[in-house]
């Protein structure tokens, strides 16, 4: 056959497709993702600024406490290089995990579309 075909079947359109196909609901659909993910983030950089900004207006408001020393150790330098960097790692890897856990609820939506990926409830 040389033609163009005669009959053209019409597939309905999935989520997957929407959103690879930038269509309209595809938009919305990234732009979902994508604001639960800003909001992750400027709810982890505040929370960073939060603590680690109050250090120094701490110390600032009550310079006594900045001179203590604990095991020779000033306060400042352990809370700043033995606290400070511990829950740096904590608020990361809490990021990251929260991260993957959008895009898996993203993917799931997308694919329960096709049918590929089903809802644990929905089974029994």
């Amino acid at each position: 056959m040389t033609g163009p075909p005669r009959h053209v079947v019409a597939r309905p359109r999935t989520r997957l497709g929407e959103v690879h196909d930038q269509t309209p609901l595809g938009d919305l659909y990234l732009r979902s993702l994508l604001r639960e993910q800003f909001g992750l983030a400027a709810r982890t950089l505040a929370a960073v600024a939060l603590a680690l900004g109050t250090l120094p207006l701490l110390f600032l408001l009550a310079p006594d406490l900045a001179e203590r020393e604990i095991a020779g150790i000033g306060l400042a330098w352990i809370l700043l290089g033995g606290v400070a960097y511990p829950f740096l790692l904590l608020l990361g890897w809490r990021y990251v995990r929260r991260v993957e856990r959008n895009e898996r609820v993203f993917v799931d939506l997308v694919l329960s579309g096709r049918g590929e990926r089903q809802d644990p409830e929905d089974e029994g």
